[in-house]
């Protein structure tokens, strides 16, 4: 015989309305009085219904997961595992189930998200990415449904929406102004794709730097692909075919920077001795290549968890203001850059 609500409110000693109170993890009941019931359904071996109980509530009790492109290629990217564990690691502890979008294209993905809306499969979005004119974020705010960014919100008509972010534009600049320090001038810039929001912060940040610096900016040596290995690797051909190759680059991503690295070592060029190459992310991959990437930590795990946070702020509190939060960042110098003694202009 199946066990009941009823069963372990009398094992733990208490109504069946505080047990139904401990499974939606209401802020109401004690630490104490959810470890003795939860510990009284473990004993009991009680599962909720939670298809029952989203009925009576009209709540799931799930986010929505969007990626920027297919869950197959973007996981190819450890940037995305690592999201997905700050996110999970904060749902878990509140008691929320994740939803994943899985469509291959901009158009599978957004009636996905259309679906998860009108369909009522999850009470919150989080989207993993900011894309410049995407159709996701306008219809989001039209149907009034809770909704996180990682990113930042791309022109000014998005004032409202709430956001994790890092501060991409100050990180870019910084990186380049240090490579300056080491005495580069020929510094170029291998960027993700272009239509999304961090590539721009990231170009604009690069751009000042050298603007500050009197240092002229060179249209050859600012390219975009796909964060993935292979584009990290036709950045590195296109560059190094210049008649005056660059002595340094500022590249978006860290499992770019390792196509980067494997082309450069297949070319007989070495790094840092003959060109500095900073990064961004610091995933596990940036320490373990050979050598180790220097690049900026900007706490994967800590923008998943906030955004988790706030969105399941968003649910319980429809009503709540757009917040802003922009979670640190941090250069982590390892062995990829060297000072410039001397340098031709």
């Amino acid at each position: 015989m199946a066990v009941t609500i009823k069963d372990v409110a009398k094992l733990a000693n208490v109504a069946p309305s505080t047990v139904s109170r401990v499974i939606a993890n209401s802020p109401r009941i004690s630490q104490k009085t959810k470890d003795k019931v939860r510990e009284a359904m473990e004993k009991l071996g009680y599962h909720p219904n939670f298809n029952a109980r989203s009925l009576a509530n009209k709540s799931t009790n799930t986010i929505g997961i969007v990626m920027p492109s297919s869950a197959n290629k973007a996981f190819q990217n450890p940037f995305f595992p690592e999201v997905m564990r700050g996110i999970s690691s904060k749902a878990h502890q509140e008691g929320f189930g994740l939803y994943l979008s899985t469509g291959q294209t901009e158009d599978e993905i957004f009636e996905e998200v259309v679906h998860m809306v009108q369909g009522g499969r999850v009470d919150g979005i989080i989207l993993l990415y900011s894309r410049i004119n995407d159709r996701i974020m306008p219809y989001l705010q039209l149907q009034n449904f809770p909704f996180v960014l990682i990113g930042r919100p791309y022109g000014d008509d998005f004032q409202g929406i709430t956001y994790v972010n890092n501060d991409n534009f100050k990180a870019a600049k910084t990186v380049t102004e240090y490579l300056i320090l080491l005495g580069h001038q020929h510094i170029a810039f291998v960027g993700g794709e272009l239509d999304f929001v961090v590539t721009v912060d990231h170009k604009k940040g690069y751009e000042l730097a050298l603007q500050n610096a009197n240092i002229p900016i060179r249209d050859e040596y600012v390219v975009f692909h796909q964060e993935l290995q292979e584009g990290g690797q036709d950045a590195i051909i296109e560059l190094m075919s210049l008649s005056q190759p660059p002595t340094a680059l500022v590249v978006s991503d860290d499992i770019m920077t390792f196509g980067v690295m494997r082309m450069l070592s297949e070319m007989a060029i070495r790094v840092p001795e003959d060109i500095s190459i900073i990064s961004f992310n610091n995933v596990l991959i940036s320490e373990l290549s050979s050598p180790p990437m220097t690049t900026v930590d900007i706490n994967i795990f800590g923008l998943g968890f906030e955004a988790t946070n706030l969105v399941i702020e968003r649910i319980k509190q429809p009503s709540m203001e757009p917040k802003n939060v922009i979670i640190p960042h941090k250069l982590v110098k390892r062995q990829t850059c060297k000072k410039v003694i001397y340098q031709n202009n």
